[in-house]
């Protein structure tokens, strides 16, 4: 049995099922998972908080996820787990931090395409937020990004079970996602991939709208416009998983009890 631990302060979309793509059936016989989250705070205060509640040596691997772990409070995390059988997961901002996670021994995941939401007060409400992470997990999903996750996480248990080692040291573009999504239809991976690149725009176009614009008349249609793209990345992106439908080879990945990771085209045959 492996026992991981996910720690999660604040929130990216891959936050929100990270556990989940894991354990999809929730039938797994070879591993055990914790979870400790702060919620959508990511302060000193809140890091310590969260370490508080944990031993980190009951843990065989920890899984670390946080928007921008560079700053403060996410760092302290990255500190507590130096030189640990820890992954740190995180978006585009994570990238700048990726020699000193080397440094420290740690795995790495960043995804590009996971973006920031449009978080001014004017625009962001809670409905706004559930529908932002929900299309951004729709083409996390589709695009193949998350299985990236997933399957790495699941080499870093399985290199466990076996009594080695492994931790993935990898960022999540949209070839990387893509090839994990497997298309066979060559317009639907196209579509997909138009589909990445634009929620990877959304991050740029939200970071410029929430921290460089300060007039309300530039910066509320500048943030509009990004949810307005993810939109359009959504209907590519279900566009994209239709056309593998119709042709019956859409491409399914689930786990067993004994978390080997099983495969299938046709939908009518079992996996194997």
């Amino acid at each position: 049995m492996v026992k991981l631990l996910i720690i999660k302060i604040g929130n990216i979309a891959t936050s929100l099922v990270l556990e989940l793509l894991l354990d999809e059936r929730a039938d797994r016989k070879d591993i055990e998972v914790d979870v400790a989250t702060t919620g959508a705070k990511m302060t000193p205060d809140d890091a310590k908080r969260v370490l508080s509640r944990v031993n980190l040596d009951e843990y065989n691997l920890i899984i670390y996820i946080s928007p921008n772990p560079a700053i403060t409070g996410p760092k302290m995390i990255i500190n507590a787990l130096k030189r640990r059988n820890a992954i740190v997961i995180g978006d585009a901002p994570g990238v700048k931090i990726i020699q000193k996670l080397e440094e420290a021994q740690l795995g790495y995941l960043f995804i590009l395409g996971d973006s920031m939401i449009g978080a001014r007060r004017e625009f962001l409400d809670a409905t706004e937020m559930a529908i932002f992470n929900a299309e951004i997990l729709k083409v996390l999903s589709i695009t193949g990004a998350l299985r990236v996750v997933q399957e790495e996480i699941d080499k870093a248990v399985d290199a466990l079970k076996k009594g080695k080692k492994y931790l993935p040291r990898l960022v999540v573009d949209t070839a990387e996602a893509v090839e994990a999504a497997g298309f066979e239809n060559p317009y639907a991976k196209a579509k997909a991939m138009a589909a990445y690149e634009a929620i990877k725009l959304i991050g740029k176009l939200n970071v410029k709208g929430c921290f460089m614009v300060k007039d309300a008349g530039e910066y509320i249609p500048l943030v509009t416009s990004a949810h307005e793209l993810l939109r359009m990345a959504g209907i590519y992106s279900d566009e994209a998983r239709e056309m593998e439908k119709t042709m019956d080879t859409l491409l399914r990945k689930p786990h067993s009890r004994a978390g080997e990771l099983l495969k299938k085209r046709s939908l009518m045959e079992k996996p194997s």
